[in-house]
């Protein structure tokens, strides 16, 4: 049987140039460097303390905390920007040359663009909802709707809202859940991070940056990853919608999606079980 690991047994941190980046590790084994999604009160522990021991059975894990989400030390720069070079200056920092990678929403993002900006650094990806594009679903979905509502009047009404939006089963947000969240989402620096990403000024703002940029976007880039690549979503994902993993499916070099039932956003741990199966599977076979 499993046995359950502690915050204070597995908190760790270490210091780079941009400041001091917290995270949690355990286990031995190849490096697996988990990283967490975005939204009111999350953190890498939280989105991950419900599989960590098993996958530590495996793997050393690398659970790391984003700058501007109240843990790590604050970042000047948007947040999605700002876990980017999170991920560069804590591999560096560890001297980790080539990594699996765990992203869970805004984090699979992140671990995709760091995949298709350094291929070589990356042995496997595993992303869960969020990494691709919405191709009959509105956009931004109703969680990201919900999010922005918070974000721009926090109230402890539009917080349950927002965590009902993330699951498929209500049961999931307790009492204690919602508390949790509520704290760190409402810490004043920690909130006035948040406002820079998902505030609807600054949603947007992103769009019209977007839609003026020259760049590529990650997305379309999709081809350029040389990992192999597990695509995980929750069939009733209101956060993501689930034909967003049409595209990656199609475009990526080696990858495959797996659909969980009965299941939101939070598919590691409304699918705990199916899900620790599928990617364990995954990680531990040996491609060719």
């Amino acid at each position: 049987m499993t046995t359950e690991l502690s915050y204070e047994e597995t908190a760790k941190s270490i210091t780079t140039d941009r400041g001091v980046l917290r995270y949690h590790e355990a286990g031995d084994g190849p490096p697996l460097l988990l990283l967490h999604g975005s939204g009111p009160g999350v953190t890498g522990w939280r989105n991950y303390r419900g599989v960590l021991a098993d996958l530590a059975e495996h793997f050393r894990c690398l659970v790391l905390e984003f700058p501007g989400f109240g843990v790590s030390d604050p970042c000047e720069g948007h947040p999605m920007v700002m876990a980017r070079f999170a991920v560069t200056d804590f591999l560096d920092a560890l001297g980790l040359d080539r990594v699996s990678i765990i992203g869970n929403s805004m984090g699979g993002i992140v671990g995709t663009q760091f995949a298709i900006a350094e291929p070589d650094r990356v042995h496997k990806l595993v992303t869960i909802g969020g990494a691709g594009r919405s191709v009959f679903a509105p956009s931004p979905g109703e969680g990201i709707r919900l999010l922005m509502e918070f974000t721009d009047d926090p109230t402890r009404e539009k917080l349950v809202r927002w965590l009902r939006s993330m699951v498929y089963d209500p049961a999931i947000v307790t009492d204690e859940l919602i508390q949790e969240r509520w704290e760190l989402a409402t810490e004043p620096k920690t909130l006035e991070i948040a406002r820079r990403m998902y505030s609807t000024a600054a949603f947007e703002a992103g769009a019209r940056a977007a839609l003026a940029s020259t760049e590529t976007p990650y997305w379309a880039q999709l081809g350029k990853i040389t990992a192999p690549t597990l695509i995980t979503w929750g069939r009733d994902d209101r956060v993501s919608p689930v034909d967003m993993a049409m595209l990656p499916m199609r475009e990526l070099r080696n990858g495959e999606l797996h659909v969980f039932p009965n299941c939101g956003h939070w598919t590691m741990i409304e699918a705990r079980d199916a899900w620790l199966d599928a990617v364990l599977a995954f990680l531990n076979r040996k491609d060719a």
